[in-house]
């Protein structure tokens, strides 16, 4: 297989990949809605719905940064408030500031900020948050641990991976300094 095919077999892979997990995901739901399971069962069928949905997740990402490298990305692009975007990534990162209008792909760009976010605490072990300044998102902290995972520098974590790709794509970028990440919308 060539190197300018490859993206459109892991767009095809992505693409085949969400009928049989999207599958799953009703059938968990299902059984979840119909109340009919001892507590156990039911902590399983939860499980096997959040794992589902982590996946769609995942084939989301992989299949934006194989269109992105393909050439072939159309992003829906919207009005939204830098603020509000962080904010909507991931409650479990807060962000305070001040926002700022910009026209960009909002799902692409807050799964974008919430995969930096959980990369900045899963590889730093800290609770990072988000300092907005208009069109600038600052994450901090990015410990020493973490900076090359959520930097992109080392390939442990597709959702930074990809949030890079996302975020570049839209004509933004990404620079770590110390222990900060800026990121520019």
């Amino acid at each position: 297989m060539t190197a300018d095919r490859f993206p459109r077999v892991v767009s095809l892979a992505c693409h085949d990949l969400r009928t049989p997990l999207a599958t799953v995901y009703g059938f968990a739901r299902t059984l979840a809605r119909a109340g009919e399971l001892d507590e156990r069962n039911a902590r399983f069928v939860t499980m096997m719905g959040e794992a589902a949905q982590q996946m769609t997740e995942l084939l989301d990402d992989l299949g934006a940064a194989a269109r992105i490298q393909a050439d072939r990305w159309q992003p829906a692009l919207r009005e939204a408030d830098t603020l509000e975007l962080a904010r909507g990534a991931d409650e479990t990162v807060p962000a305070d500031g001040a926002g700022a209008p910009v026209e960009t792909e909002v799902e692409a760009v807050e799964r974008a900020l919430r995969s930096l976010g959980r990369a900045a605490r899963t590889y730093g072990r800290v609770e990072p948050s988000w300092s907005v300044d208009g069109r600038t998102l600052v994450l901090a902290p990015v410990t020493a641990e973490a900076a090359p995972v959520v930097s992109g520098e080392e390939i442990r974590d597709l959702g930074s991976l990809v949030a890079r790709e996302v975020i570049e794509a839209l004509g933004g970028s990404l620079e770590l300094d110390g222990e900060t990440l800026r990121v520019s919308l």
